[in-house]
């Protein structure tokens, strides 16, 4: 793995473990002594082990600066009490509005009782300086825990942030999941509707067929072909949500699926259903995702004609033009009305969706001399 791979894969404590490093190595430098905070004016003092010990508490904590704010914190208050009350007032001080920072981003639990019990804290270091002739009014001392408060605030407000963000891809990630399973359950629909409403219908025919072995052979081959058909469309749809699943399923599968409205139109003709299909113009190079919605209108429209209008006249019209596809299936409602399993009244709310999101125009309903008609404009090149 690449070297930033290994860094953003280390352990948080790894990654903040060199900024506790670099502050400690800085404040041991000579020319950075006693040009530190200074906080009640103290005279400086050479640096001795315990001003070493005092930067060390101050700078190493900020290692666990993430994974223990409150501990970080407490380590680092506490050297820079040690450092100020000593008058080292080493470059480490600025370890304290970087613990500060980090707690108020980090901290989930206990954030005011945290808050509280370090600013009661702040009051006997301030009156132990005041004590000891520093010669600083009681405004400085405010005015210093103010200047405190602001990485505190800073970090909440990072903190806030952080977990809108966190909160905004959440449902960000919970729509698309619920737009995936529409999709999923749309799609379902589609193809287990039609194939198993047309392999109900052709079993129903097959029971009145004994006496005519020729004819009954053609009803169970239809009913064969349509549960091959209703595999390789359940294969075709496992594909899309998973492209490792296979590719070789068969030719029929992987046409375009406006080529396979022919084969529709045969499977519901040998369900009885009679189809006249025709189809103008040709398909352009690059239809986007116009041509599976259009199947799928094909699909749904012969499927509720066979429920619906079993044995009714049937008309199948496809258009192609320069940069839209039009269907048009419609019933004559001259057949029967007893139908096969009825269904949940989404196919056609869902073909309006499809539809819709391609920008093309859907309507469907009774024809004024009867029978239904489903038209569909779908505008072709679109990817989506």
């Amino acid at each position: 793995m690449r070297i930033p791979e290994i860094w953003h894969r280390s352990d948080v404590t790894v990654r903040d473990l060199p900024l506790g490093l670099l502050l400690l190595a800085a404040s041991l430098v000579p020319a950075f002594h006693n040009h530190g905070t200074q906080l009640g004016g103290l005279p400086a003092r050479p640096f001795d082990a315990a001003a070493v010990v005092a930067v060390a508490l101050q700078c190493l904590p900020l290692a666990v600066r993430r994974r223990w704010p409150v501990v970080a914190l407490a380590l680092v208050s506490l050297g820079f009490a040690v450092d100020q009350l000593r008058g080292y007032h080493s470059f480490a001080g600025t370890a304290v509005p970087i613990a500060l920072l980090s707690a108020g981003a980090h901290l989930e639990r206990h954030r005011r009782a945290t808050a509280l019990l370090f600013s009661v804290a702040y009051v006997p270091l301030a009156v132990a300086l005041f004590r000891l002739g520093s010669g600083e009014s009681p405004g400085e001392f405010a005015l210093y825990y103010v200047a405190l408060a602001l990485p505190w605030g800073i970090g909440g407000w990072l903190r806030s942030t952080r977990t809108a963000e966190a909160e905004r891809r959440r449902r960000v990630a919970e729509d698309t999941r619920a737009a995936e399973r529409t999709r999923i359950a749309r799609e379902l629909h589609d193809v287990v509707t039609h194939h198993v409403t047309a392999m109900v219908v052709q079993a129903e025919a097959a029971r009145y067929l004994t006496a005519a072995p020729e004819r009954l052979d053609q009803a169970l081959t239809a009913v064969t072909d349509t549960g091959r058909l209703a595999i390789a469309d359940l294969r075709h749809l496992l594909d899309l949500l998973n492209p490792d699943y296979g590719t070789d399923h068969g030719t029929d599968a992987r046409k375009p699926h406006i080529d396979r409205v022919l084969t529709l139109v045969e499977q519901t003709r040998r369900a009885g259903q009679p189809v006249e299909f025709a189809e103008e113009g040709t398909p352009a190079e690059s239809t986007g995702s116009a041509d599976l919605v259009a199947y799928r209108v094909v699909q749904e429209a012969l499927t509720n004609a066979l429920k619906y209008a079993h044995g009714s006249r049937t008309s199948v019209q496809v258009r192609h033009g320069h940069r839209e596809i039009t269907v048009e299936v419609s019933t004559d409602g001259s057949g029967s009305r007893a139908a096969s399993p009825g269904g949940s009244g989404r196919g056609l709310a869902g073909l309006r969706e499809r539809v819709d999101v391609l920008g093309g125009e859907f309507s469907a309903g009774a024809r004024t001399a009867g029978g239904f008609v489903v038209r569909a404009r779908i505008p072709a090149g679109s990817p989506s």
